[in-house]
């Protein structure tokens, strides 16, 4: 226990003794003293004591799609990581296939009193669904925030990657390896992401290699976010003779070397692929797959603070929060065909 104590103290910068007095919930502590002791726990790893875990503030739900996409439980570790700092509880609810909906989770969630609720990737990104159900949240006093996926029809804060930059970071790249006859691999249109990373990647056709809309039109692949779909729409794009392909996740990108691969081709010598996300272990497959790094970090600590401002009856801006992604270079990309 002294070694504890004295680790703490190291920790918060402050003497054990006043470490002693907020673990035994002692009074004459200051307020952010003792926030900076418990923060102290939280980041050592050591479990705060029953007594002191702030139970009144309350549940925040989480709401993401299904879990086979790696960035997603990226993303809710960060946000809930965030959350207990601040002594909330996080509650991930998860939409799988066949399971509960958006609406149905959001629901149950508000039955049970959270404080608030976190929307990662949900109907908010789909232009095609009644986004009226935000306002019937809203209206029932519930505090959100959305998160990958912009809609003007709600008032709420939106916590985005930026997709247009993220093509051109590809885009750019991949031009200046030589490659001219680069293909997008990108999940179905009615999304907000989707349509974004198009507009990004023909702005950057055109500037690069002076592609017209019209130019681009065969070297846009609509399919799933999973490896499958990316196996499907790389190997329609590869039979189109683009010799690099960006695609919309890491998933999909695992999917286009496979595809790559059952061509006879190699990557990165024959075909070279871009990912999007940068989820963990990438860097590990084979080859290490160059993507677009999204800044995951930024975005689920923004997602928290946004809510907590309007948990605490400071409301947040309704605007949209965009967060600049990151180009990161390994083994998936190489040279394209001389001219």
């Amino acid at each position: 226990m002294t070694a504890r104590l004295s680790d703490i103290a190291a920790q918060a910068g402050v003497s054990e003794a006043t470490v002693s007095r907020v673990l035994n919930g002692k009074p004459g502590v200051a307020s952010g003293t003792r926030e900076s002791v418990l923060a102290a726990l939280d980041v050592l790893g050591y479990e705060r004591p029953v007594r002191l875990r702030r139970l009144s503030a309350g549940l925040v739900g989480l709401i993401t799609p299904e879990l086979e996409n790696p960035i997603f439980p990226a993303l809710a570790q960060v946000i809930g990581q965030a959350l207990t700092r601040q002594g909330y509880t996080p509650v991930l609810a998860t939409q799988t296939p066949g399971g509960s909906t958006e609406d149905e989770l959001t629901e149950m969630l508000v039955a049970r009193g959270v404080a608030g609720i976190i929307f990662v990737s949900g109907l908010h990104a789909d232009t095609t669904a009644d986004m009226q159900r935000y306002e019937q949240l809203r209206a029932q006093n519930v505090p959100f925030v959305l998160v990958d996926g912009f809609s003007p029809k709600v008032q709420a804060p939106f916590i985005s990657p930026d997709d247009r930059a993220a093509m051109r970071l590809a885009v750019t790249h991949l031009a200046a390896l030589g490659h001219t006859r680069i293909g997008l691999a990108v999940g179905p249109k009615r999304f907000v992401p989707v349509l974004r990373k198009i507009e990004g990647f023909r702005a950057s056709m055109q500037e690069r290699l002076g592609l017209t809309s019209e130019g681009t039109e065969e070297l846009v692949q609509h399919s799933l976010y999973t490896l499958e779909g990316g196996q499907a729409a790389a190997s329609a794009l590869i039979e189109r003779g683009c010799t690099a392909i960006v695609c919309a996740s890491d998933m999909m990108a695992l999917g286009a070397i496979r595809a790559a691969r059952r061509l006879g081709l190699d990557v990165p010598k024959d075909v070279s692929v871009v990912g999007f996300d940068d989820s963990p272990l990438i860097a590990f497959t084979d080859p290490p797959l160059t993507t677009i790094r999204k800044p995951v970090t930024a975005m689920g600590q923004a997602a928290v603070r946004a809510l907590l401002e309007e948990v605490g009856g400071t409301p947040a801006p309704h605007s949209e929060f965009v967060f600049m992604p990151e180009l990161v270079v390994r083994g998936s990309t190489a040279s394209g065909p001389r001219q």
